[in-house]
């Protein structure tokens, strides 16, 4: 198992966010997190990386205790995160966005080169010199994830990639989804997107009200209506 999360519960000051959320992600999987505005997606990322900790429960990767580290010591242990407000730095220009990424992996693969990226998303090549403040939203949000890959992590935390993009660059996310689990990289996809996250995605877990209401296969998700339409409105 790469990724445990196990009863955490987190706060926002006095308020309780996650109620003994736990889930797991097994190694190579691609797995989404699904449920409404609000329902507590984004805090299970933000307490996975160490951006607003759990005040109790555990969190294990690759059998090591993260819970409450420092984000950046979550990032050098190999998870990499692409915030849902993409967090660019609008006044550098594009490589120099991907430069401030660049680290070596403690593994033997480091495979995510700046030739690799601008394979990957040609446009950030096009764009090299412009500074990232003049990205489109899109733009920004390749940029977002090229960022994170010149880590060279070994999990990726994806955190609402599709939220408010033109369906064209929504497909361009998809295909870089199916890229990297092609390559075996494992991925945690947070989404309301359901119909964008239930194609990618080899497992779904259903928070609602910032407890986990349903975990199963996508094709057991696909064929329960009632969840859908409780917890998805769909």
């Amino acid at each position: 198992m790469e990724l445990s999360v196990e009863n955490i519960n987190t706060f926002y000051g006095l308020s309780h966010i996650l109620f003994d959320v736990s889930l797991h992600v097994n190694q190579g999987e691609v797995v989404v997190l699904l449920g409404r505005n609000g329902a507590g997606k984004t805090t299970t990322m933000l307490s996975i990386m160490g951006l607003n900790p759990p005040k109790t429960g555990t969190i294990t990767y690759k059998r090591e205790d993260i819970t409450g580290l420092a984000p950046f010591k979550v990032a050098r242990a190999g998870i990499g995160f692409v915030p849902e407000d993409r967090r660019i730095f609008p006044d550098i220009t594009v490589l120099g966005n991907l430069d401030v990424g660049r680290k070596t992996s403690k593994s033997k693969n480091n495979k995510w080169t700046l030739d690799r990226i601008y394979q990957l998303f040609p446009v950030l090549k096009d764009f090299s010199n412009r500074h990232g403040g003049t990205l489109s939203g899109g733009e920004q949000q390749m940029l977002t994830i090229a960022r994170s890959l010149m880590g060279n992590p070994d999990f990726l935390l994806l955190d609402e990639p599709s939220e408010g993009l033109a369906p064209l660059i929504v497909k361009v996310l998809g295909e870089f989804i199916e890229v990297i689990k092609k390559e075996g990289m494992t991925v945690l996809l947070s989404e309301q997107n359901t119909k964008f996250a239930l194609k990618h995605a080899d497992r779904a877990y259903i928070v609602d009200n910032g407890s986990i209401k349903y975990e199963g296969s996508i094709a057991e998700l696909e064929q329960n209506d009632e969840i859908k339409k409780r917890y998805l409105a769909v």
